[in-house]
C-alpha cells in the first residue's frame, strides 16, 4: 500500500517536462518509469533488480502496447479498464522477467555485445593501421619514381659523356687527319 501511495504521488509530479526515464528510490524498492507517447509504464522492483532490466521490461511494454491499443488509449473516449486485454501479455512478460534466467541470459547477451564491440574496435584500427601504412607506401612510391627519374636523366649524362670521352679522341684524330689530307691536296 506504501508503495502504492508513492506511484500515486510520482504520478501525480510527472509533468511534460519530466525526463522521459527515471528511477525513484523508495524504502527497499526502486520505482522505474518510462513515458512514451504520453502514456506513463510504471515498474516497482526491488533494490537488487538490475535497473537494465527494469527498463527493458517497460520498453517491452510499451512497445507491445502501443502496437495493440495506440490510438485506442489516446483518445478521449477511453474506458476505464477497457484495456483489460492486455493483462495476458502483462501478465506473460512479467514472468519472463522475473525468471533469473533472463538475467542470465541479458548477461550473456551484454557480454557477447562487449566482444563483438572489442573485435569491431580492433578490426577498425587494423583498417586505419593499414590506410596509414597504404599512404606510407604510396608516399614511399612516388618518391622512389620520382628518384628514379632523376636518376635515369642522370644515367644518361653520365652515358653521354663516357661517349664522348670514348670518341672525341678518336673524331679528333680523324678531323686532324682529315685536315692534313686536305691541305695536302689542296697544296699541289
Amino acid at each position: 500500500m506504501e508503495q502504492k501511495k508513492k506511484c500515486k504521488i510520482l504520478i501525480s509530479r510527472i509533468t511534460p517536462n519530466s525526463e522521459p526515464q527515471a528511477t525513484v528510490e523508495s524504502g527497499a524498492y526502486n520505482l522505474h518509469y518510462q513515458i512514451s507517447n504520453q502514456i506513463i509504464y510504471l515498474c516497482i522492483c526491488d533494490k537488487t533488480y538490475p535497473r537494465k532490466l527494469a527498463f527493458s521490461y517497460l520498453a517491452e511494454v510499451s512497445h507491445e502496447f502501443e502496437n495493440s491499443h495506440g490510438q485506442e488509449a489516446l483518445s478521449a473516449s477511453a474506458r476505464p479498464f477497457g484495456f483489460s486485454s492486455f493483462d495476458n501479455f502483462l501478465s506473460k512478460t512479467k514472468k519472463l522477467y522475473q525468471d533469473q534466467r533472463a538475467q542470465s541470459n541479458l548477461d550473456k547477451l551484454n557480454n557477447d555485445l562487449a566482444d563483438v564491440k572489442k573485435v569491431m574496435t580492433k578490426n577498425i584500427e587494423d583498417l586505419l593501421y593499414r590506410g596509414d601504412s597504404l599512404d606510407k607506401m604510396s608516399d614511399l612510391s612516388s618518391s622512389l619514381r620520382n628518384d628514379s627519374i632523376k636518376y635515369r636523366k642522370r644515367a644518361q649524362k653520365i652515358n653521354f659523356d663516357a661517349l664522348l670521352r670514348q670518341y672525341i679522341p678518336v673524331v679528333g684524330v680523324s678531323i686532324l687527319f682529315l685536315f692534313l689530307v686536305w691541305y695536302m691536296l689542296l697544296r699541289r
